[in-house]
């Protein structure tokens, strides 16, 4: 279930997981928004616990990601994927600036293996910003 440096040891569906989900990050670090929406379902759903925002749709998480203020880099550091190819957990490193802080996302993928849903902690909550409104719904 885990991986592992040479592929070793993981079960089918594990390493096209790892893959969306790298791709999705290299995607989002690189600004490359088409190829960012390519990883994603059309109906995908993205959820902030920490600040209760959920966006709905693939138009709308690209807007998302593409409209967050400040530059920020991801670095994947783990990726925990099931045997079946439907779910993964991901620990990354952000940076913004001169600080650096973890985030874990979860992900789900539909059955084409594109990201269906997002549940994202961020190291700390926070309100959202006015500017994203109109991308989001409250919860």
């Amino acid at each position: 279930m885990t991986e592992t440096a040479d592929g070793r040891g993981e079960a089918r569906g594990t390493g096209e997981v790892r893959s969306a989900v790298e791709e999705y990050w290299a995607a989002a670090d690189a600004g490359d928004w088409g190829a960012f929406g390519a990883t994603l379902a059309d109906d995908v759903v993205y959820e902030l616990p920490q600040s209760r925002e959920r966006i709905l749709g693939r138009g709308r998480h690209v807007r998302f990601n593409q409209e967050n203020p400040g530059a920020r880099h991801v670095r994947v550091e783990r990726i925990v994927a099931d045997g079946e190819g439907r779910q993964a957990a991901v620990r990354t490193l952000v940076t913004m600036g001169q600080e650096e802080a973890h985030a874990i996302h979860f992900f789900t993928f539909d059955a084409d293996g594109r990201i269906s849903k997002v549940t994202g902690f961020w190291p700390e909550p926070y309100e959202p910003p006015v500017a994203r409104e109109s991308l989001i719904e409250r919860y």
